[in-house]
């Protein structure tokens, strides 16, 4: 964001748990404001309403003001400031944003979060972000009107389907020359095309649709008509086209022109054109267009000599919107005010759930964007999976009556280590009838920040009848406790409402405190906020306490869908319960773990998310966590991440300088092998051999999955891996897929490969695929290679011309000698066969990934097509086709091909 758009009037203050603007010194009362010059008068409404709108538009906060006249006694804020903000909120609902209290000698104003209304066939009825002016305006009558706010949705939806529709017709050229024709059909086009008027003439024609008439002003002519065209240009361009007469009379439609003496015309033709290039607009074709107009100046004569100029402007419609100057509307970032740019304004006004056509069989909406917070991205979870209303009342049920300590295993091992603790914590839960307390070791650390030293644990209260309260608890005094906790609330805050679309009014108080057992009394740090907030911003009932808690169960449990990268646009997915818990685990006690995980089940989500918690439990950096994985496609995948550094099992091997190393996750261990060394013992003497600093390893495998026929890879036996975990929750394919995982995974059971040890079958046992995911599995034989490519690229084709990308489909073989042997035939097919069916659907067949099964692990597509051939042993043979079927999420094609 350029300084400029930054408002250094306006003070973002760090000190509290909400975002606090501090605007200076106001002043306040009716009369007192009336005795107010009018310059002072509009810099503090101005200072107020950008204070308002950031916030709206920034997840709600204060507003802090200095009262500028000393009142001790109550004041009201003035109606002129009043009446500033129904600018921004419609006065029926001003109480539900706004609400104002006088504390000593600051007046402070609350805002709550904005959220647009429900959303209709035309879109939101009101608009997903707060301003003050769209500063797009369109012509009505004779009229050119700033747009309603509650208008722009359908207006920009319009612009951009009209643009994406033009774009597909043949001939741009014949389009600009249907609208001339339009405009020659217009009484103002024969004027337009005269060198000269009569002065005094009477023009033929009144203002209209398409016609404006102006005055020239007396003084500085060319910075007159450079400050009243945007508006005309804007209004036109987005409406139907028209002319703007400058020097016409609008009531006689008498030709007065400006006197020749008193105007430079090259110079009113530059500063007119200059203006019009200027004005902002945000393009929705591909073209880049510009605003399409076209300046004459026409002479006035008088008695057959030149008089002066008549300035006229004829304007085409654009298909792109056309602003008459920047919207203003404004949020905050970081520790600035800034005023949105255009772009970024037209992409929040229209910010709608995605179209996720492809996959919408796949998902199920957790949480729309509709009547939410503007910074909201939408929810959604795989079909079959629990929602979030379910997972609270898992996580975090709110008791009938009482208060609860939940999860009650931390509950009881803090109170076991801690002395003094428990009586603490009952002495601040105990005015409280009813609600949760919610521990963690690091609250901070659950919010992606960095844990702190010397703090035992933070509990989250949430109660009938108070604000939400965040306690830290620490070992010993700390003069750093207070602004951690103070961070750690205000990032739980935005969070609540900005991730978890909580809609509510709402607080997070703080209160840091440390067991005393010395006195058998509690010590006090103090409170983070000074500001006491209004009774609106308690949680008055169960419903407003499970609501925040649905928001919370959100913020814990989402991570960035990969479809976020297919799209384009940022999703959010939900975690299950098993993979939560295992990434709620206590690293510190957890330092070597093994998670073996069905296919489909989660393990590579689980592992970045675990090294984000890494990095943020031991405050290290990305290059000191290593993750290693077999091949180079997972190894690339988790490198564009950057969260770690990211290597081959090969790589790993052959790497001398591991000093920086502290962390190791592996991930598709069952795939490695000794051929380089010992792997294993390796990883565990970088992260478990320092005595003063033990770090994390965790390894990620499935052995159903096992590539290759050897016995020994590396990995302690079954039943020397000590600490172990299971995922068994199979969330990523399609209802034909998972049955076909299922039968395949009973024919491994019966027979299992010399290479799986028959312990590790167990796990195959409780396996659980979630239900309800439409989608394909086919089998098909074949007697040559050549009729099953042949299959492959007409589905491709078909898959292609349905909407799906390249990058949705993945075709496998089983050996990677068959990739190198059949990739470029394959490419030049697709090639070949789009060019002959004349097909422009920008397919790009070096983008359809052609890979060996084994080099694809641990990664999926939403195509795939397996090629194996049906030979050797029954057991491998199943292995492979587990395997194969597992990187399928909806469409799965089996192709065997008869040695």
């Amino acid at each position: 964001m350029n300084m400029e758009n930054r408002n250094s009037s306006l003070v973002v203050k760090l000190s509290y748990p909400d975002l606090v603007i501090d605007v200076g010194q106001i002043t306040l009362g009716e009369g007192n404001r009336n005795k107010l010059q009018k310059t002072q008068r509009e810099q503090e409404k101005n200072k107020i309403i950008q204070a308002a709108c950031a916030l709206l538009n920034s997840g709600g906060g204060v507003i802090q003001m200095a009262m500028a006249n000393n009142h001790q006694h109550p004041v009201e804020m003035g109606q002129d400031l009043e009446e500033h903000l129904r600018k921004l909120i419609p006065s029926s609902v001003l109480q539900a944003f706004f609400e104002t209290k006088q504390q000593g000698m600051y007046f402070y104003i609350f805002v709550k979060s904005w959220s647009s209304d429900p959303v209709s066939e035309d879109g939101p009825t009101n608009p997903r972000i707060c301003s003050l002016s769209s500063s797009l305006c369109h012509r009505s009558g004779t009229s050119a009107i700033l747009m309603d706010l509650r208008d722009v949705f359908k207006f920009l939806k319009t612009k951009k389907s009209n643009a994406k529709t033009l774009e597909e017709e043949p001939s741009c050229k014949g389009r600009k020359a249907e609208h001339r024709q339009l405009h020659n059909l217009n009484p103002a086009s024969l004027i337009f095309q005269k060198d000269q008027l009569e002065y005094g003439e009477i023009l033929p024609f009144p203002e209209s649709q398409h016609v404006e008439f102006k005055q020239f002003s007396t003084k500085r002519i060319p910075e007159y008509v450079k400050n009243i065209i945007p508006k005309y240009i804007s209004a036109f361009a987005n409406t139907e086209g028209g002319y703007i007469f400058i020097g016409v009379d609008d009531k006689t439609k008498e030709v007065l022109g400006c006197a020749k003496e008193n105007v430079d015309i090259d110079l009113l033709k530059k500063k007119t054109e200059d203006a019009i290039h200027k004005l902002p607009r945000v393009h929705f074709c591909q073209s880049q267009c510009q605003i399409d107009f076209t300046l004459k100046i026409l002479d006035v004569v008088a008695n057959g000599e030149l008089y002066g100029y008549v300035c006229v402007i004829r304007v085409e419609p654009s298909c792109c919107p056309v602003f008459s100057e920047v919207p203003e509307s404004w949020m905050v970032k970081g520790e600035n005010i800034c005023s949105l740019t255009t772009e970024e304004w037209v992409g929040m006004m229209m910010d709608t759930d995605p179209d996720l056509q492809s996959f919408s069989k796949d998902f199920e909406s957790q949480l729309s964007l509709c009547s939410r917070p503007p910074l909201t991205r939408p929810v959604y979870s795989k079909k079959g999976l629990e929602h979030k209303e379910t997972l609270q009342q898992h996580l975090f049920s709110v008791p009938l009556e009482g208060l609860h300590c939940t999860p009650e295993s931390l509950w009881k091992e803090l109170t076991s280590e801690h002395e003094g603790l428990e009586e603490l914590i009952h002495k601040q839960i105990h005015p409280f009838s009813r609600g949760l307390l919610i521990l963690s070791r690091s609250w901070a650390v659950d919010l992606n920040l960095q844990e702190k030293q010397g703090v035992i644990c933070d509990a989250l209260l949430v109660a009938q009848n108070s604000p939400p309260m965040l306690y830290t608890i620490l070992e010993k005094q700390d003069a750093d406790g207070q602004l951690y906790c103070t961070r750690t609330a205000f990032t739980l805050k935005q969070k609540l409402v900005n991730t978890g679309s909580y809609t509510g009014k709402l607080c997070v108080m703080t209160r840091v405190l440390h067991p005393s057992p010395e006195s058998n009394t509690e010590s006090f740090e103090g409170s983070g906020s000074l500001i006491d907030y209004p009774e609106s911003y308690y949680l008055v009932d169960i419903q407003q306490m499970e609501a925040l808690l649905q928001s919370l169960v959100i913020v814990l449990l989402s991570f960035r869908s990969f479809l976020s990268d297919q799209l384009g646009y940022e999703i959010l997915n939900l975690l299950t319960m098993q993979q939560y818990e295992i990434l709620s685990k206590n690293l510190r006690k957890n330092r070597e773990l093994f998670i073996h995980g069905l296919p489909g089940s989660g393990k590579t989500i689980i592992a970045m998310m675990i090294m984000n918690k890494i990095k943020n439990n031991f405050g290290c950096e990305e290059n000191e966590i290593l993750y290693v994985c077999e091949n180079q496609l997972l190894k690339d995948f988790i490198s564009k991440k950057n969260i770690c550094h990211a290597v081959t099992r090969k790589t790993f091997m052959r790497m001398l300088d591991v000093k920086k190393i502290q962390h190791i996750i592996i991930d598709e261990a069952q795939n490695f092998c000794r051929d380089d060394g010992n792997w294993y013992e390796k990883a565990r003497f970088i992260t478990q051999g320092r005595k003063d600093c033990r770090g994390i390893l965790w390894i990620f495998l499935d052995y159903s999955q096992t590539c290759h026929m050897v016995r020994d890879n590396g990995l302690p036996s079954i039943s020397a891996q000590n600490s172990r975990e299971e995922l068994t929750k199979v969330v990523r394919n399609a209802d034909p897929i998972a049955y076909y995982l299922e039968t395949t995974v009973k024919c491994i059971y019966a027979m299992p490969p010399p290479n799986i040890p028959p312990e590790s079958l167990d796990v195959l046992h409780e396996a659980k695929c979630v239900q309800g995911v439409p989608g394909n599995c086919k089998i098909k034989l074949y007697s040559n290679m050549s009729e099953l490519m042949t299959y492959v690229i007409e589905k491709c084709l078909f898959f292609l011309r349905g909407g799906y990308s390249p990058e949705d489909i993945a075709v496998l073989f089983s050996k990677t000698k068959e990739v190198e042997k059949y990739k470029c035939p394959f490419q030049k097919a697709m090639k070949k066969r789009r060019m002959s069916q004349n097909n422009d659907t920008s397919i790009s067949a070096s983008h359809i990934l052609l890979d060996s099964v084994r080099r694809f692990s641990g990664l999926e597509r939403n195509i795939v097509f397996g090629v194996i051939r049906r030979q050797g042993l029954l057991p491998k043979f199943n292995s492979l086709r587990l395997r194969l079927a597992s990187r399928a999420r909806t469409h799965l094609y089996i192709l065997m091909l008869h040695c």
